[in-house]
């Protein structure tokens, strides 16, 4: 093969100037944020690791396994402040990292600004709607609930 033949064929490296990135660091002083973006990604995935592990572990092997988890089990578990801030810690953490994850995600496949922008808008409301819920969930739920039977109550209450 001749050597015009091999440049012809030749492929061109990705963005090498053919293609312009689609977004750019911030000149101002703001250029970090990706490496701190990249950094949380790193350190928040091995604590999930962790915490998740843990979760299922405590959930599932210790007692009598998945067979114990129902209202009352959960109802036991939020009882305690270690575990009211064991899930939330799992949940903030778990929302941020999955939503950097897709953040990434649309950075890199979204083709026009406005596009981006529109997915970013999405995808952080829907964060925030989770984490404050999820949030909400956690320090609130009662399982003394108003009307229900005296059974109930006495099971999940101690009453």
């Amino acid at each position: 093969m001749s050597t015009s033949t091999n440049e012809a064929h030749a492929l061109e490296a990705p963005r090498s100037g053919r293609i312009a990135p689609r977004y750019t660091r911030n000149s101002s002083g703001g250029g970090n944020f990706e490496m701190f973006a990249w950094l949380f990604m790193r350190v928040s995935g091995v604590i999930l690791v962790v915490l998740i592990f843990t979760h299922l572990f405590v959930n599932l092997v210790v007692g009598d396994g998945i067979h114990a988890v129902d209202f009352g089990f959960v109802a036991g578990k939020w009882a305690s402040p270690l575990w009211q801030v064991w899930d939330l810690v799992m949940l903030w953490l778990a929302m941020l990292h999955g939503t950097n994850g897709v953040r990434t995600i649309i950075n890199d496949y979204g083709d026009k600004k406005a596009t981006r922008m529109w997915l970013k808008t999405v995808l952080y409301v829907a964060t925030f709607v989770i984490i404050v819920l999820g949030t909400l969930v956690i320090f609130t739920f009662d399982p003394c609930v108003a009307g229900a039977t005296a059974e109930t109550l006495q099971e999940y209450c101690g009453a």
